[in-house]
Parts: structure tokens; sequence; C-alpha cells
């Protein structure tokens, strides 16, 4: 059996969950969570799906999406779904990340998560030529290292030497477009975007969203902008923002951003799993709390944290 929300919870890393806020508490019923990092992975993780599952259930979320940057968790959820996770009452969902080790953008794992059940494709995250640039200097971002020995990820950039769409990039679109899944940018470079957005609309794709355009995608407010008026979701993830070191106004730290393209294009997810972290729904209590002290409208905290990512999943 998965454990009981009270042991999952650590007082040194989250105090703050201890602490009564039934204001912020109110806000998070029905709450979506689109992007959720449990185990199992390479990399050090603080809780399984079932962890993650239970952690959301305390107050009441409807669902989340769990994501490795590694391989495809759809069939980890349809397994562990009779073992208890599917009495919980919140729906988990999975898809895959197209780095190296499901052979980067490769429709054929794309049409395989998505029709086992997936609901979420990622373009490349640790493989992309962005992520890899950046983490090549000390940022001092904390991000995860592989507790077991794997290859250094090669580049994968999306696009041809004059610029165009690769044609398997083309291929995986029209395969998120029939299975009418949500594309997510990943770790792209913003001038890929750029390109990417334009193309998957074309495709017949719906549902897009551009993950923390401030972390190595690199983009400023006023592009962000542009690609939530051609119809893309920006997610803001609170790993950044209210994670183990949590900014002293994370709402001023997005603020320029969510000017750029509004509440109803923005999706504020939780981005953690991680050892060291604390548990997402923490993180979700911290940021509603700020949104609330900021002034923010009751109903756009429920659109962000809920409400939009709900429409792309279909609940």
């Amino acid at each position: 059996m998965t454990q009981t929300a009270n042991a999952l919870w650590d007082e040194t890393i989250e105090p703050d969950r201890f602490v009564p806020d039934a204001e912020a508490d109110g806000l998070l019923v029905g709450a979506v969570d689109l992007h959720t990092h449990p185990g199992p992975s390479p990399f050090p993780r603080r809780m399984s799906i079932l962890d993650a599952a239970v952690d959301a259930a305390t107050v009441g979320f409807r669902a989340l999406v769990a994501k490795s940057h590694h391989h495809s968790m759809q069939t980890d959820i349809l397994a562990l779904g009779p073992a208890g996770l599917d009495d919980i009452g919140v729906k988990v969902f999975g898809g895959v990340a197209l780095n190296r080790t499901v052979g980067g953008l490769n429709p054929y794992a794309v049409e395989l998560a998505l029709r086992m059940g997936g609901k979420v494709v990622w373009f490349p995250t640790i493989s992309s030529t962005a992520h890899i640039e950046y983490h090549k200097h000390d940022h001092g971002t904390g991000f995860p290292v592989s507790g077991i020995p794997l290859r250094d990820n090669e580049p994968i950039s999306i696009l041809a030497e004059d610029g165009t769409l690769l044609p398997e990039a083309q291929d995986i679109l029209a395969v998120i477009a029939a299975e009418s899944a949500v594309l997510n940018c990943g770790h792209l470079p913003a001038a890929e975007i750029d390109v990417l957005i334009p193309a998957a609309l074309a495709a017949g794709v719906e549902r897009i969203v551009v993950s923390h355009p401030e972390f190595v995608v690199a983009a400023e407010p006023e592009r962000v902008g542009e690609w939530a008026r051609q119809g893309a979701y920006v997610e803001h993830c609170l790993a950044m923002l209210t994670g183990r070191v949590p900014k002293a106004a994370p709402v001023q730290e997005i603020a320029a951003f969510l000017a750029a393209a509004g509440p109803g294009r923005t999706i504020i997810s939780s981005d953690l799993g991680q050892k060291g972290n604390p548990l997402p729904v923490s993180a979700y209590r911290r940021m509603v709390r700020a949104l609330l002290d900021a002034g923010t409208a009751e109903d756009d905290i429920r659109s962000m944290v809920g409400g939009n990512a709900g429409q792309l999943l279909g609940l």
C-alpha cells in the first residue's frame, strides 16, 4: 500500500504544510497538475506515482500528469490502476518525452504512449539543444543528476538545415492531432518553438503548452504573449517559484508573463517530485496564498491551477 499523506510530508522542507489555510485549500479543489515528476526515474525522486495521487487527493485535485524525461509512464500508470491508484479519486495521465532514451523524435513511441491512454507529448527536454547548452554552465538550479550511469545526451533539434520542421517532427504532430493529445514544447529553444507552434496549428493540433519560458527556453514576455495569441498555453512551474527555496515574491516573478498571456492562457503546474523539494500540493498552497495576497481574482486563480489544464486534458 502507498504511504499516507501525513507520512509523505517533511516538516523540514514544508513546515507551512502543517499550518491551516482553508482559503488556499478551497481554491485547490478541482485543481489539475499538468507536470509532476514521480518515480520510477533515473533521477532521484521523493514520491511514487501513487504518492503523487495521495498528495493531490488531500485537497481535492481532479487530476495530474506523471512525466519522466527518460521513458513513458503510461504503462506504469496502467499497472498501478488495480493496485490502488484507481481508488484514490485523482485521475492520473502519462505521456512521453522525446529524448534520446525513447529514440528522440520517434513517432512510434508517440503512438504507443497515446494509444495506451497517454495525454501529453513533450518535445525534447533534457536532449534539447537549449537544455544541453544551458547546463554546460553552472546556473545553480539544482537540476537532478542520474543515479545510474547513462551516456551523455546528444542534442536534438527539430529543424532541418534550412530552418524548416524535420519530417519526423511533422509526423509526430500528425499523431498528436489525430489523438487529440497535448503538445508540450519541452525545453526547446525559443527560436524552434517559433517554428513548432505554427506548424502544429497547421497540422490540426489544438492543445499546445509552453513550459517555464524563463528557464532554459529563454523567451521574453513579448514573445510568450505572441505564442499565447496563436493559441498556446503558458505553463509556470512551482519548482522555480515556491519550491525548495521559495521566491520572496513569486507572483512578481511571473507578472510580466501573466500580463502578456493573461490568466486564460496561463497554467500553474508543480514540476515537482524531486528529492529535497516540497511535495506538489505544498508548493501549490504557497503559490495560491501569494496570488491571494497579491489581489488576484479567485476565478483567475481557479483557471490557472485547474480550469485551463483540465480543458487541455478534456476533463
